[in-house]
């Protein structure tokens, strides 16, 4: 672990890097049309003669005009040819001068598979500049920060090997697996509770369990806590229920439980763990009280926020976060992606439903594609075509050009080989600090189910579903209409889908076909899905809740008597909205759940199918 600074000169060079990151902040904002004019010219000057580029014929030139004119705005599906060349050992420069280092596994898929974004060596670099802007922002709103600790739960997952040998991982397992994360110098922000021996533990049991085991022993040091995704930090609690008698038998000893088995892990805890019985008899009181509400405060009482991503789909989780925290500060810090880092929150304390995103304008070449409002909003879900035509090609903003309240796609040209890319986030601009936007974040494109990092679109699970009704044939049963529903009532998380049937047979249907409904609607889902279920078990078994003939009649009733067109209604396929959930519940007549979890192994299916 980092350590603490010991003496004023030390203490005095923190001050000052902290007003040198608002200086910088502050100097980005104010040029930012001259900052991404230089974005530009240095992504394209140094990658001038690699194979993409050339073979739209750029020609050389480094000039915006031309770079507009003559390049496509392209989809992962576009780039996914030369994508598949680099993975299987073409080391030519095909789409960057600078060898593709490894793959940014990212949580869209392709195909049902998850993406590979390149990435090259320097972006780490960029990275650790956005994290270390974070902490001198949150000084100004939060002080004293340095005085303790923050208690994050963070954790590594799977990766792979491309059959050209490049890694394919999470992009935050390749920064925690890094010299910039594990070596990094002192500072308040990454002064965590957790030895990086528990974060790059590969199991996630022991790598919890410890995490939570230093983050209770040291209790009244933390003054922040949180996860990347306010789904985990959930987990992380519904963790400490469960296994809080154990956590308390080690600190009450000063050992670590027998599962515990990772020589490194057990190293590092037992160099904090020292026998404590009276806090361990502090924690068991807690823990044994019928509530939980407020838990996080009891436990944790000097803690001044949350600090989760509760964004986008995230916002789900805002009640139970506040119901654990006693209403604590959530805290966005940065919005960033595996394509690329965008930028920060300038204004933490915001809360969640008016956090925007300043865009550092040195991570990237940005544009912004304008989404008109008749586009069909529905259930927070914005559907965007796939491709573009030459005028909507053309209608491409920069970032310095962006109107307040409009609403935009973002696509990126970075330093690591993507050109013109569309992420797939919908922004609305929320404000300026000097000449640089503020987004508000609204959504991932067409994404209807979402509970973790998995993201599930409606042609996916329309796919998902025809493949499981298959099993109700034999039976004259058929599927009249469905819904689904992210129920994040239950930790983890779980999707939820409603059926209503139509049965003209006599034989009645065993709750075994359902369960096969439900595993098979699991197996047609995508990797990202699959892995939340399989390895990180951040996603609960799928369940089918079967409804009342005349279910959905009713559910368009209700729509209609709220103002919908009765010509242009159709059956939602997600539904998020609280009575609409409670009408259908009150006409379950029965539910099934998957019986185990769908196959799941990390990389793509295709390198395996090489050997």
């Amino acid at each position: 672990m980092p350590e603490a600074p010991k003496n004023t000169a030390e203490i005095d060079e923190m001050k000052n890097n902290n007003i040198k990151a608002l200086e910088f902040i502050e100097d980005v904002t104010t040029n930012a049309e001259e900052v991404q004019k230089r974005v530009l010219f240095e992504i394209l000057s140094r990658s001038a003669h690699v194979e993409y580029l050339q073979r739209h014929g750029l020609d050389g030139h480094t000039d915006r005009e031309t770079f507009k004119k003559v390049m496509p705005v392209i989809t992962y599906e576009d780039l996914q040819p030369d994508i598949n060349r680099i993975a299987n050992g073409d080391t030519s420069p095909i789409i960057s001068a600078h060898p593709i280092s490894e793959f940014l596994t990212s949580s869209g898929t392709s195909g049902g598979e998850r993406k590979l974004m390149p990435t090259i060596e320097e972006e780490l670099q960029r990275r650790s500049l956005l994290y270390s802007l974070l902490m001198p922002v949150m000084n100004q709103y939060v002080p004293g920060l340095d005085k303790g600790k923050g208690m994050y739960f963070l954790f590594i997952k799977s990766e792979a090997k491309t059959p050209g040998g490049l890694v394919a991982r999470p992009v935050l397992t390749s920064y925690y697996k890094s010299s910039y994360f594990k070596e990094r110098p002192f500072d308040p922000y990454t002064n965590y509770t957790s030895p990086n021996e528990t974060i790059l533990c590969q199991d996630s049991y022991q790598s919890m369990y410890s995490q939570m085991l230093c983050g209770l022993y040291q209790n009244n040091q933390v003054l922040r806590v949180g996860a990347v995704f306010a789904s985990g930090f959930i987990r992380a609690i519904r963790f400490l229920q469960k296994h809080w008698t154990l956590l308390c038998n080690d600190i009450r000893t000063g050992t670590i439980d027998i599962q515990i088995t990772d020589p490194s892990v057990r190293e590092a805890v037992l160099k904090i763990l020292k026998p404590d019985p009276e806090l361990a008899d502090f924690i068991e009181t807690e823990c044994s009280r019928e509530s939980w509400k407020g838990i996080i405060t009891r436990l944790w009482p000097n803690t001044k926020y949350v600090d989760v991503i509760v964004t986008g789909s995230m916002s789900q989780y805002i009640p139970i976060l506040d119901y654990y925290s006693n209403g604590l500060p959530l805290v966005c810090t940065m919005y960033a992606s595996s394509e690329c880092y965008f930028g920060l929150n300038l204004k933490p304390l915001s809360k969640p439903s008016e956090v925007s995103y300043t865009i550092i304008p040195t991570m990237a070449y940005f544009e912004f594609l304008p989404i008109e409002k008749n586009n069909g909003v529905t259930n927070n879900s914005i559907s965007v075509p796939n491709s573009l035509n030459e005028k909507e090609q053309q209608e491409l903003v920069d970032l310095v050009d962006v109107k307040l309240g409009q609403e935009y796609e973002l696509v990126v040209t970075t330093y690591a080989g993507l050109y013109r890319y569309r992420v797939g986030d919908v922004l609305r601009v929320a404000g300026f600090k000097n000449n640089a936007p503020q987004f508000n974040f609204i959504c991932r494109k067409n994404v209807v189910l979402s509970i973790d990092s998995d993201k599930t679109d409606e042609v996916e699970l329309q796919n998902a579903v025809e493949n499981a009704v298959n099993h109700l044939i034999p039976f004259d049963a058929s599927l009249v209409e469905y819904t689904s529903y992210a129920d994040t009532s239950t930790i983890p998380g779980h999707y939820v889908l409603y059926w209503e049937l139509r049965h003209d047979g006599a034989t009645i249907i065993p709750p075994s076909v359902f369960e096969d409904c439900c595993l098979t609607i699991e197996e047609s889902l995508n990797s990202v899905y699959r892995q939340g279920r399989v390895s990180d078990k951040s996603i609960g078994p799928l369940e089918i809740k079967i409804v009342e003939t005349g279910s959905f009649d009713k559910l368009m009733d209700y729509a209609i008597s709220r103002g919908a067109s009765i010509n242009q209604y159709k059956t939602p396929r997600c539904v998020k909205f609280a009575p609409i959930v409670e009408l259908l519940n009150s006409r379950v007549l029965s539910n099934y759940f998957s019986p185990k979890c769908p196959k799941w192994v990390p990389g793509l299916k295709e390198w395996y199918n090489q050997n």
